[in-house]
């Protein structure tokens, strides 16, 4: 089901912003419930831009995007919230918030106008915690744990906000390896098994073309591939979008498996 659609959208950065060069013009994109869409491509390629453009974060200077027909402009921030859910690179915080006080955050959409919450808040917040292994660090503060732990704490409050989407820019970039793994088969499951629909930012060429349905390959604010993974990250997409050579091979169940070569 086609049900979030990014019509004709332009956006730039103001000038005295950065970037101040970067434009995206033109781009038309659809989201079926139900995917998993890693966007991928060089630094400044316009990834954090369309995933924020995407979350309601920044408004296009043209074009629509709508959510089950409805158009953004439409929605209540409340209402808005307890649909689409989004990690940002920065997992740090000019307050010093618990680790279970971050997560609880993630349940605002849901409270009354005091903030109060009740014992369902609570028992959603301990199953996540304990879902991303970090329920041990519930009592410290979010600025004392490690940039691997506060990212799984702010995946933590995003999947706690109980969205339909999940965004979520470079989830990995502050997880050692077993982690990265980890946070990938969350995921999927949540995808394969409640139809969470996916977006996210990566680096992660193996991981990405693993567990996603569909590949976005970004380039100078433009998407130039959008496919399944074995036809987007060809040797030859790669080398065009990256400027790198790789070896891409497709085993006899259809994974891909990306080796970086020298240049």
């Amino acid at each position: 089901m086609n049900f979030l659609e990014l019509l004709n959208i332009d956006f730039r950065y103001e000038k005295n912003s950065l970037p101040s060069f970067f434009t995206i013009s033109n781009l038309n994109l659809t989201i079926n419930s139900g995917d998993f869409i890693s966007i991928m491509g060089p630094n400044g390629s316009g990834k954090s831009t369309l995933l924020k453009l995407i979350g309601n974060l920044i408004v296009p200077h043209k074009g629509e995007v709508f959510l089950n027909q409805k158009n953004y402009k439409n929605f209540e921030r409340k209402e808005f919230a307890k649909i689409v859910s989004f990690v940002p690179q920065v997992n740090r915080t000019f307050f010093q918030y618990s680790i279970h006080e971050i997560i609880m955050m993630g349940r605002t959409p849901y409270q009354n106008i005091l903030g109060i919450e009740n014992k369902n808040d609570e028992e959603k917040v301990n199953e996540v915690m304990s879902l991303l292994e970090i329920d041990n660090l519930k009592h410290k503060g979010i600025n004392e744990v490690s940039s691997g732990e506060a990212q799984r704490a702010f995946i933590a409050r995003a999947i706690v906000q109980e969205p339909k989407i999940i965004l979520l820019d470079e989830p990995n970039a502050h997880l050692d390896i077993k982690h990265q793994l980890a946070i990938f088969k969350i995921l999927h499951k949540l995808n394969t098994e409640d139809n969470l629909t996916v977006i996210l930012i990566s680096h992660e060429l193996n991981l990405a073309s693993f567990f996603s349905k569909r590949i976005i390959l970004m380039n100078k604010g433009k998407i130039e591939f959008d496919s399944v993974p074995k036809d987007v990250l060809t040797e030859q997409n790669i080398k065009s979008v990256f400027n790198i050579n790789t070896s891409v091979n497709l085993n006899n169940n259809e994974e891909l498996f990306i080796k970086i070569l020298p240049m």
